[in-house]
């Protein structure tokens, strides 16, 4: 009974150590993001939705993150180029100054569709996103970098170009796309 009791004291105390350091980002009272560019972002029922016609914008956090995994879903209509850019070395998204995490399934060079790093790895497997919740895991220590889309490995990188940066979320060109659950764990 008593090694019962140690091994309950035990996960308890790593479950709320592992939450003390989860931390939910871009939620619709909470500080800590601006928003830049020409989408429109709105909050409906915790859900934030970048609406653009013709342009991009995004969301960015205030704070720079190193190690961390970063769990979110989303939801892009048939027509939008998102994506989630981590470790942005400045308040600006590039795929040169940021890992893009793609979200565009309809992209022209479909090498770095959905679940590829940018210019750094094309996804392992394609998997069709649009019109659709979906789910993104994104883990980067070091230099270490792993996505998984929907439960599948996407994308598996060592890369040190950029060790610390800004997180930010895309509404590019047409359409419009979903955020939710978006959450952070610093490692």
């Amino acid at each position: 009974m008593k090694v019962q009791n140690s091994l309950l004291l035990i996960a308890v105390i790593l479950v709320t150590t592992s939450c003390q350091n989860e931390v939910a980002l871009f939620q619709q009272d909470g500080g800590g993001w601006f928003i830049d560019g020409d989408a429109v972002w709105t909050f409906d029922d915790g859900e934030l939705t970048g609406t653009v016609t013709d342009g991009a914008g995004f969301v960015m956090t205030d704070k720079t993150y190193k190690s961390f995994e970063l769990e979110l879903e989303f939801y892009p209509s048939d027509s939008i180029n998102s994506g989630v850019f981590v470790r942005c070395e400045g308040h600006a998204i590039t795929a040169t100054e940021c890992y893009e995490i793609n979200i565009w399934d309809s992209r022209p060079d479909p090498k770095y569709r959905t679940g590829a790093v940018v210019l750094k790895s094309a996804p392992k497997v394609h998997i069709e996103t649009t019109n659709k919740w979906n789910t993104y895991k994104i883990r980067c220590q070091d230099d270490h970098i792993e996505v998984w889309l929907n439960g599948t490995l996407t994308a598996d990188l060592q890369d040190s170009t950029i060790a610390e940066g800004y997180i930010g979320l895309q509404a590019s060109g047409t359409g419009f796309m979903k955020f939710r659950n978006v959450h952070i764990t610093v490692l």
